[in-house]
């Protein structure tokens, strides 16, 4: 064994300390080959005989691999992530924006009904019919133009 090596058995606690490095060495090793295993699929510049390649020179030689595709392609695997992270942030706030609109739209709806119940456009019965398909989701009540001829045949 080589002095570091006896040094770090000699004290229990560097001896510790080493064990942990190794093993935090591993993971972050196993999570950089993750990462660049999920680019290669993610890359729509890459062609499948391109893929396929990369695949096998990081399964066969996971170290020179890795090293070299990290060297090679690592700018571009970094903009690639950020790409994807943006594009699931956006169907993220569509999808938001979609559900705050659905919301705001039964309670705009009812408003309306109240109002042209109000104004005496349609009667009571005909205001508690619309608000129930309001509120059950049948159907926009208030798209009768606020006479309440479309409200009163359901």
């Amino acid at each position: 064994m080589s002095a570091p090596t006896y040094l770090a058995y000699d004290y229990p606690l560097l001896g510790a300390f080493w064990t942990m490095l190794m093993i935090f060495l591993w993971i972050m090793w196993f999570v950089l080959l993750f990462r660049i295993v999920a680019d290669i699929f993610r890359d729509d510049g890459l062609s499948g005989w391109a893929k396929t390649g990369w695949l096998v020179f990081c399964i066969l030689l996971p170290f020179l691999g890795v090293f070299v595709y990290v060297t090679a392609r690592g700018k571009n695997m970094g903009r690639r992530e950020v790409a994807q992270a943006r594009a699931q942030q956006e169907q993220f706030d569509a999808y938001i924006r979609k559900t705050a609109a659905g919301g705001s739209s039964s309670v705009d709806e009812l408003a309306r009904l109240s109002e042209i119940r109000d104004r005496g456009g349609i009667t009571d019965e005909e205001f508690r019919r619309a608000k129930e398909l309001v509120l059950t989701g049948h159907g926009p009540a208030a798209h009768t133009g606020g006479t309440g001829t479309g409200t009163s045949a359901h």
